[in-house]
């Protein structure tokens, strides 16, 4: 069973301003949504995070809100949390498949994210990942981004060539003569 393992935990980041962090959370299961907001805010304040929380309505609906925020709002990283429970169909494939996908792609875009809604087969593993006092999953979620948030603040500053090939002195466009031309 996961929860009996032992796992390395990173240290959490130090910043030099205030972070601002954007729960998004599907209350669907509320105890269990209340008790990993509970945990994202705990690790979330330990850094001096500014937090504020918004609501979806499900785990779909998540990447979609994080999107938004992405673009019209000012926050530094989002902390991503649901619960999706096994149930009779194939209806929980679609939604872990799916929330899972699109907090990738933001996340490749270059969005900040902890990925907390958790995947489970019954209540009983849900509340476990979730409360604070356990496997804490909320907690490790606001980890995660401030982790990425902290690498993106580091790598802000930083600049490298674009293409395949080191930056040349000289540019040939095609159909031109032989010979250098100096850029």
């Amino acid at each position: 069973m996961a929860g009996t393992e032992s796992h390395y935990i990173l240290p959490l980041p130090s910043f030099d301003k205030p972070v601002r962090l954007l729960i998004v959370v599907s209350p669907y299961y509320k105890d269990i949504a209340d008790n990993m907001v509970a945990g994202a805010r705990a690790v979330a304040e330990k850094v001096g995070a500014v937090i504020d929380k918004i609501e979806v309505p499900g785990a779909l609906e998540i990447p979609t809100a994080i999107s938004m925020a992405a673009r019209m709002a000012d926050y530094d990283g989002f902390v991503a949390l649901g619960c999706v429970i096994r149930g009779e169909t194939t209806h929980y494939d679609t939604v872990c498949n799916d929330s899972s996908r699109g907090l990738t792609m933001l996340g490749l875009q270059g969005v900040c994210i902890g990925n907390g809604i958790l995947t489970v087969e019954n209540r009983r593993q849900a509340e476990v990942r979730a409360d604070p006092a356990d496997q804490d999953k909320g907690g490790g979620a606001a980890a995660a981004a401030l982790h990425l948030v902290a690498l993106s603040r580091k790598w802000a500053g930083l600049t490298k060539e674009i293409g395949f090939r080191p930056r040349a002195e000289s540019i040939r466009i095609a159909g031109e003569p032989e010979g250098p031309t100096q850029a």
